[in-house]
């Protein structure tokens, strides 16, 4: 699946298309461009008296640089300015391995909410969660902050400590956090194999997401052999998006053609259409595909293109509903503009720009609360009853499938206290399974 896609930035707080040419400004009429210039003018009259008659010294370049972040997030929450050193900290976000808390976040009602935690990263560990909301890092408010200020406080040197206070829906109280700054080191596919079925955890999509995706599936393959596979889960919850040319590649890898995604600009010459080629990784095994609110974006992109083809089934909760494309500028002081240049649109043409992507089937994560006491409990049967007759037809290869499939059974059971979406989703993929399977003997 060798595909070459221009590199757009999908993600709930990122993007990235670099762009190496740009045309004049266009002004419009002569009226509209007197207009303009009177305001630019005004711009210089603010700044001049701003720098010269503030009550405290003003540093002149922090001061343009926030007029210019304040002129694009007054357009959307997804647009802004990134001086030198944002541009490389987005960089190295996207090649998956940066510094900080392991934290996707966006701007909301002045604070910074929380899009989703990167698992196995300092904020996951602490328990932060989806829709929190930032309100205080190291005891100061945010209320005011630019998100790439709230983002520049939340970096640091590793293994060093931050405060962050969070308000949380259902708490009355503010929560107080301290957690330790680290090397975050992202894999962006992680798998692991419940009876026949492979679970594929997708938390990004870096540089590497396709690459790990193939590789996941390879080796599940290879541990159950590629005939045994009984059908995947792909885990898309609290993944915040990224890379548009990995969502592209991870549906395509699901699906044999069709569309995938389009873009639309303000212009017509600006919109895009990606398809997918010939080639199902997984064999054209059932596929369920798990979300919640933290899924958005490039997430979004392969939950609709896996709905809207019925290649599988969307389980979970609505998503975060993130349906623009953010474009990143480079300018020639080093630093960048990324700026919300498009929309995209699934397979049917459906935007789901602030509507989220609405799940086959809803199940909402529950919550167990927690006891000493084990709420699993083998249940007894005739077999073990003291004395109980035997079964003289069972073949000692017919006594280990039924210790399998207790074990399994015992695993299933445990996992709905664990993760009760993921189960829910496993015993789905098991009746699709068996449906499948009926349907080819028929």
């Amino acid at each position: 699946m060798n595909k070459t896609l221009t590199a757009v930035l999908f993600g709930a707080a990122a993007g990235i298309a670099l762009t190496a040419q740009f045309g004049a400004p266009r002004l419009g009429s002569p009226a509209l461009a007197a207009s303009t210039y009177e305001y630019l003018d005004l711009f210089g009259d603010v700044f001049e008296r701003t720098r010269s008659a503030y009550v405290e010294e003003v540093n002149e370049k922090e001061l343009i640089e926030a007029a210019i972040n304040g002129m694009l997030t007054s357009l959307d929450p997804h647009s802004s300015y990134l001086n030198p050193d944002n541009f490389t900290d987005m960089q190295d976000d996207t090649k998956g391995e940066f510094g900080g808390l392991g934290i996707e976040v966006t701007m909301e009602d002045g604070f910074v909410k929380v899009v989703s935690p990167i698992d196995d990263t300092p904020a996951a560990k602490a328990g932060v969660k989806a829709n929190d909301f930032i309100t205080h890092i190291d005891g100061e408010s945010v209320l005011g902050m630019t998100i790439g200020e709230a983002v520049d406080l939340m970096r640091g040197l590793v293994n060093t400590d931050i405060e962050l206070t969070i308000a949380r829906e259902g708490e009355e109280e503010p929560i107080e956090m301290t957690l330790t700054r680290a090397v975050i080191e992202i894999k962006a596919v992680r798998h692991r194999i419940e009876g026949d079925v492979g679970v594929l955890r997708i938390s990004k999509f870096s540089e590497k997401t396709f690459q790990n995706l193939a590789e996941s599936i390879a080796k599940i393959k290879d541990e159950l052999g590629a005939n045994d596979v009984s059908g995947y889960v792909i885990d898309l919850r609290n993944n915040p998006g990224g890379l548009l040319t990995q969502a592209v590649a991870v549906s395509d890898a699901f699906l044999d053609q069709g569309e995938i995604v389009s873009t639309r600009g303000r212009e017509q010459r600006n919109a895009d259409r990606y398809n997918a080629q010939k080639g199902d990784l997984a064999d054209g095994k059932p596929v369920v595909v798990l979300v919640n609110g933290g899924s958005a974006s490039a997430s979004e992109i392969v939950a609709g293109a896996i709905q809207d083809h019925r290649r599988g089934i969307v389980v979970g909760e609505k998503t975060f509903g993130k349906g623009s494309v953010q474009t990143i500028m480079p300018l020639a002081s080093k630093g960048a503009i990324r700026l919300t240049t498009a929309r995209y649109y699934t397979p049917s043409g459906r935007s789901i720009q602030a509507l989220g992507i609405e799940p086959d089937i809803i199940v909402e994560q529950i919550e167990l609360p927690e006891s000493d006491e084990p709420t699993n409990r083998r249940s007894y049967s005739e077999s073990q009853m003291r004395g109980s007759l035997s079964n003289d037809g069972m073949t000692e290869e017919d006594k280990q499938e039924r210790a399998d499939q207790e074990a399994l059974h015992q695993r299933r059971l445990e996992l709905r206290e664990e993760d009760y979406q993921l189960s829910y989703a496993l015993d789905l993929l098991q009746g699709l399974s068996v449906y499948s399977s009926l349907d080819e003997e028929n």
